[in-house]
C-alpha cells in the first residue's frame, strides 16, 4: 500500500517521539519500505547542531541507529529553515515533495486551548498535504 514512509525528526527532542518513530519502523517492516527521517536546521549554530552539515551528519547517524534497532531501511533528508520554528510546516510539505513519501508519521502532543489558535504540525500537515498523514499522540 505505502510505498515510502517520512518520519520528521527533532533531534532536540527525541526521547519524546517514541511512539511515533516506532510506529513507522512497524509500519515499514509491515509493508517492507524504507523509512526517510527529516530534520530541519538553519544556517545558524544550534543547540544540536554548530552548522548545516554537521546537522546533517547527526541526522544521518539517528537514521542508521534507526535502520539498525529496527532492521529497517533508512535515509536521512535534512533541510534548511531561515527560522525553522516559523517554516517547520513549509519545510516538511516540500520533504515530503523532495522525498516522494506516500505516508507521515510524525508525533503531536494531546491538543490543547492554544490549538484553537495556533494549529499543531501534524494538524496543519494532515490538512494541506497530498499524501496520508498518521499522527501519533505522545
Amino acid at each position: 500500500m505505502f510505498k515510502h514512509i517520512m518520519a520528521p525528526v527533532d533531534l532536540a527532542h527525541v526521547e519524546k517521539l517514541g511512539a511515533a518513530l516506532d510506529c513507522a519502523a512497524d509500519l515499514a517492516k509491515h509493508y517492507g519500505v524504507p523509512v526517510v527521517y527529516v530534520g530541519v536546521t538553519s544556517s545558524q549554530p544550534s543547540e544540536v547542531a554548530h552548522n548545516p552539515d554537521e546537522f546533517a551528519h547527526k541526522l544521518g547517524a539517528f537514521a542508521a541507529a534507526e535502520a539498525t534497532r529496527h532492521g529497517i531501511e533508512t535515509s536521512a533528508y535534512a533541510t534548511i529553515a531561515h527560522d525553522p520554528t516559523l517554516e517547520i510546516d513549509d519545510a516538511l510539505m516540500r520533504a515530503i515533495s523532495k522525498t516522494g513519501s506516500d505516508l507521515v508519521i510524525m508525533a503531536s502532543h494531546v491538543p490543547n486551548v492554544i490549538d484553537h489558535i495556533w494549529p499543531s504540525n501534524g494538524g496543519k500537515l494532515a490538512k494541506y498535504a497530498k499524501c496520508s498523514v498518521m499522527v501519533v499522540r505522545a
